[in-house]
């Protein structure tokens, strides 16, 4: 049969350790899915690894270590890791395929048939009576030694019953391999993919606490201003209503007196009383004392005014409630191109002519019409804001302190630059080239953020928030902003945002 060898040939490939080449002696399978030789793995580990950098599998550079141990990876029962040891390298034994790796050794013998009773065929042949010792491969049916030479069968391909039962058998075998092998291919599948879904549960619940954390402190915030607010709109309200109230007071009994006189001066001026009691009303009327002189309650100068920016007060307090508030970031003039001109307190570049006399700095661009902010960050989360309005070309990032200034620059990834920039479209620029991001850029601002420990670079329009691209990589060093207004574009400028 043809099919068989090729079939074995690649059971053989499969089931063969990718170190020594062989097959496989107390597989183990790593968490990344490979799978070796127990001692050919540790052999390379101890070769290669060691508990500062991580235990890595040989093809797919995966870490393979256990978080209770203190790692990166996670531990079951099953793993080969000592509790007591910081970052020890993990795996699983891999029965399943210890066993497929058996089988093929069983299929092996299988090729050196040893001597058995041969298999009939039950019946006869209908045309002369004899047994079906053989069997016709052309027409699939077996035959007797009459008909193999008979004229309708004489020109088949024919082999005797016993070795196409072999052949069958091995095929058979074959087949049950490659049946165990995806099997446990769909075991690897189904385990990776319990992994994945586990880790999105665990992803999902770790964004829940932040979104919940984060948003709540901004709403709590809220309350408690809103609650604040009007405790001390309540307090003003109180007190000038006492202040009312004790005047109002006063008002009605000034009042109640002074309908008093006026009731006994209508009666002497009507003729009611005696002279004797007009005389003496006169002289009370005339010479008594002026009454109070009374004013309205004016309301406190210290009350609570609405009249304002209301919201932009708030906001403006809430800001010092974010855990990643906008930076006010100032560019360097020692490591400006000579053909840049900084202005309005180191916050605006635009293109200008050349100096001539500014020395050459170690940390100066001398080529690329670009900037460094003075800031340098090694940790952390940060967020700075830039201002492109009516700018045809920028380029806005972070390098690394070692990257290159002299002459021609690269703005890969892998040259200590990440950056976007606007020409013709918006772009990102990778380590291949130019990734195209947006067709059309209108928008005043950009806002980068920076998240160093976790290796993220995201860019967003900072009028919507829309995230316009990210970048994930592992900072090596400090890496600083850049600035780069582009080459001539005179005119035009980029200006860092001042927020407070």
């Amino acid at each position: 049969m043809a099919t068989a060898g090729g079939a074995g040939e690649d059971l053989r490939r499969e089931l063969s350790c990718s170190i020594c080449l062989e097959f496989f002696v107390e597989p183990v399978i790593l968490k990344c899915g490979h799978n070796y030789c127990l001692s050919c793995i540790l052999t390379h580990w101890n070769e290669t690894g060691d508990d500062y950098r991580g235990y890595q599998c040989p093809q797919c550079r995966a870490v393979c270590c256990c978080f209770s141990c203190g790692g990166g990876g996670g531990c079951c029962c099953c793993c080969f890791c000592a509790p007591s040891v910081f970052n020890k390298k993990t795996f699983t034994k891999n029965y399943l395929v210890q066993n497929l790796v058996a089988k093929l050794d069983d299929l092996d013998s299988l090729t050196c048939p040893v001597p058995s009773k041969p298999l009939k065929v039950e019946g006869k042949c209908e045309q002369h009576g004899e047994e079906l010792k053989l069997f016709c491969e052309t027409d699939r049916m077996p035959i007797c030694v009459v008909c193999r030479e008979s004229r309708a069968h004489r020109h088949h391909e024919v082999a005797p019953v016993h070795e196409v039962v072999h052949d069958m058998k091995m095929e058979l075998q074959l087949r049950l391999l490659e049946l165990n092998w995806q099997k446990s291919r769909c075991t690897s599948v189904r385990l990776e993919d319990e992994r994945t879904k586990n880790d999105l549960k665990l992803k999902k619940q770790r964004l829940k606490e932040k979104i919940e954390g984060d948003v709540g402190a901004l709403v709590q915030f809220l309350l408690d201003e809103r609650d604040s607010l009007l405790d001390d709109l309540d307090a003003d309200v109180v007190a000038t209503m006492a202040v009312l109230d004790d005047n109002l007071k006063v008002v009605e009994a000034e009042t109640v007196a002074l309908d008093a006189v006026i009731a006994d001066v209508q009666d002497h001026i009507a003729g009611k009383t005696s002279f004797e009691n007009l005389a003496q009303s006169y002289n009370e009327a005339i010479h008594c004392k002026p009454f109070n002189s009374l004013d309205p309650v004016k309301c406190p100068s210290d009350s609570i005014d609405l009249s304002g920016p209301f919201q932009l007060i708030v906001w403006k307090k809430m800001m010092h409630v974010l855990h990643t508030m906008p930076q006010n970031l100032t560019l360097d003039p020692d490591t400006a191109h000579p053909n840049l001109l900084i202005t309005d307190f180191d916050t605006k570049v635009e293109e200008g002519c050349a100096c001539g006399h500014e020395p050459d700095l170690p940390a100066r661009f001398t080529r690329f019409f670009s900037v460094l902010a003075t800031a340098s960050y090694a940790g952390g989360q940060h967020y700075w804001e830039v201002d492109v309005k009516d700018k045809g070309v920028w380029y806005l990032g972070v390098t690394t302190e070692s990257s290159n200034r002299k002459g021609f620059v690269s703005l890969a990834p892998s040259a200590g630059y990440w950056s976007l920039c606007l020409q013709d479209r918006l772009y990102a620029n990778g380590e291949s080239g130019r990734i195209p991001v947006a067709d059309y850029w209108n928008s005043p601002r950009v806002g980068v953020y920076l998240d160093y420990d976790n290796g993220r670079l995201c860019f967003y329009d900072a009028v919507t928030m829309k995230k316009l691209y990210m970048f994930s990589t592992r900072f090596q060093e400090p890496v600083c902003p850049f600035f780069s207004p582009g080459k001539n574009d005179p005119g035009s400028r980029l200006q860092i945002c001042h927020y407070y």
